[in-house]
């Protein structure tokens, strides 16, 4: 019995800091914790989400809330987070997503599991991209990606065809931890090729002594795959309103 409880303790203390570290890699804060930008490594980033809810999969859930709500409203908000509680399934939305929407008046709102990246197996197909080589391979798909490369690095991809047919990259990086942005071009999906840019893209992650992340939304089933394939481990939820 005693040994149940440690492991739940354990459990718990390590969903709920994965969810702060979670919680910090995707916004900015003040020094009262109150949430500022969208935590982009490229220049002229976007609002933070208005309100921001951690579900771990072990604890109690945060809320976290941007600096122009006012005190009133963000008093209403904690109050229903207080209640909140863990989250029991990969999909599972919140128990008051309800009462969130009526107070803040939703106008896009957004939920999903959250996984951190274990080691994993060195497996080869994929390359990594670079000033060089960028241009090269995104002539068709992707072509974006040549501007965005410099701020996200690193960037790891799958070739076929003479084109990137797959990438992951660094959306968002904090000092503890780099958040996965993951993109398969449609026609390419269900081959792997997502895994294959995922584990090699964290691999450098923790050569750079940070923790690789991936989070993804609810219905996409097809980010949900990938997790599942390369056996990421899920740590809770996230919920956003915008």
């Amino acid at each position: 019995m005693q040994k149940k409880e440690t492991d739940l303790r354990e459990e718990t203390t390590t969903s709920q800091r994965m969810m702060k570290m979670h919680a910090d890699v995707m916004f900015t804060s003040d020094k009262q914790g109150r949430l500022l930008r969208i935590n982009e490594p490229w220049p002229n980033t976007g609002p933070a989400a208005r309100f921001f809810l951690t579900r771990p999969s072990f604890g109690s859930a945060c809320g976290y809330y941007r600096e122009d709500l006012s005190n009133e409203l963000v008093q209403q908000l904690a109050e229903w987070v207080s209640r909140e509680g863990n989250a029991e399934a990969l999909t599972q939305a919140p128990r008051f997503i309800g009462k969130y929407r009526r107070l803040l008046g939703e106008t896009q709102m957004e939920y999903g599991p959250c996984y951190w990246i274990p080691n994993l197996p060195e497996e080869k197909g994929a390359v990594f991209l670079s000033k060089e080589n960028v241009g090269l391979v995104t002539r068709n798909d992707f072509f974006w990606l040549e501007k965005e490369l410099p701020f996200v690095q690193s960037c790891a991809a799958v070739i076929r065809d003479g084109q990137a047919v797959s990438i992951c990259r660094s959306v968002r990086v904090s000092e503890q931890a780099e958040e996965a942005g993951l993109e398969t071009l449609e026609r390419y999906r269900g081959r792997g090729y997502g895994g294959l840019t995922v584990a090699a893209w964290a691999q450098t992650v923790r050569q750079r002594g940070r923790i690789p992340l991936y989070s993804t939304s609810w219905d996409n089933t097809a980010s949900q795959r990938v997790a599942q394939k390369l056996a990421l481990r899920w740590y809770g939820g996230n919920f956003a309103i915008w």
